[in-house]
């Protein structure tokens, strides 16, 4: 029961904290002059922007602590009830991150979003968010059934796309935030949305092809494929959006919050997929190495 609920706390934790990276993309980005940061001093005021609307900065600084105390909260309780030492070192991590976010998004402001301290900053909520839905997995139900393994026998290892596909996402993320804070321009984001999806996409059919009725890799192959999907078509929207932003500003903004928003879940979901495959995936043995070698020259044949 303790675990039922301690997971449950565990996705409320992880949905707080897609909402404050909704809220961060509506008031950091100011590519188009969208937002006005004047923390500390707004102080619950209305900060109007181009479109004629209005974004709250103080709000971005509630939900921030709304979920700072929701981390800590989460990580007294994994350290309470938690027997795996490991998870206990996770939820302190979680709390280091939520603290060094919190730093970063002071220096943004106070020092007028420098695009390194802003990039850092955007990276660094997307790997916090992950971490909270990678808790979420591990309090599961599901996950303290045990695993279910299974050989790798394709090329590359799926093990090796594992590590591969968060990583390259991530740096994705982080060349989308380095052209909205103007550290660079939009075209190394634009060759990464082209290449990214390919290697999530290999990553993906290779489990559903390999293990097509897995209890947990095909899930989450098939949750990593179709955020993937929605991701390049926001990107797509995002960017026509943008180049009619004068004539439709409030379609840019929306279109750029939903686009930052489904990276963090296109991050997340990676990640769940990469954990589902290092703990269900087992390196092919050479006996099975050599039978599934044999069938591939028979079928080559």
């Amino acid at each position: 029961m303790k675990s039922s609920w301690l997971h449950r706390y565990a996705i409320l934790v992880a949905v707080c904290t897609l909402l404050l990276v909704l809220a961060g993309a509506s008031v950091t980005s100011k590519e188009a002059g969208l937002s006005v940061p004047d923390w500390p001093l707004s102080y619950g005021q209305v900060i109007p922007n181009m479109t004629g609307g209005v974004l709250f900065e103080t709000g971005h600084r509630m939900i921030a602590g709304v979920v700072g105390i929701l981390t800590i909260i989460l990580a007294i309780w994994i350290a309470y009830v938690e027997k795996r030492a490991w998870m206990r070192r996770l939820g302190g991590a979680a709390v280091s991150l939520i603290v060094a976010q919190a730093l970063l998004g002071g220096a943004t402001v106070l020092m007028l979003q420098p695009p390194p301290v802003s990039v850092a900053h955007a990276c660094l909520a997307q790997l916090f968010f992950s971490v909270t839905v990678a808790i979420a997995v591990f309090t599961s139900r599901k996950w303290q059934e045990g695993p279910e393994p299974v050989e790798d026998y394709g090329w590359p290892s799926l093990r090796s796309l594992a590590i591969l596909t968060p990583v390259l996402i991530l740096v994705q993320i982080a060349l989308g935030a380095g052209f909205r804070h103007r550290a660079f321009g939009l075209l190394p984001h634009v060759i990464g949305a082209m290449l990214v999806p390919l290697v999530i996409l290999l990553a993906g059919i290779f489990v559903l092809q390999q293990f097509p009725k897995h209890r947990s890799l095909r899930p989450a192959a098939i949750a990593l494929l179709s955020i993937t999907g929605v991701q390049v078509f926001l990107g797509v929207i995002a960017y026509i959006a943008r180049i009619n932003a004068f004539e439709y500003p409030l379609a840019m903004v929306l279109t750029t919050v939903a686009h930052v928003a489904t990276g963090g879940l296109t991050l997340a979901a990676s990640v769940v997929l990469a954990i589902q495959i290092r703990r269900n995936v087992r390196v092919r043995t050479s006996e099975a190495a050599e039978a599934a070698d044999s069938h591939q020259q028979a079928v080559a044949r």
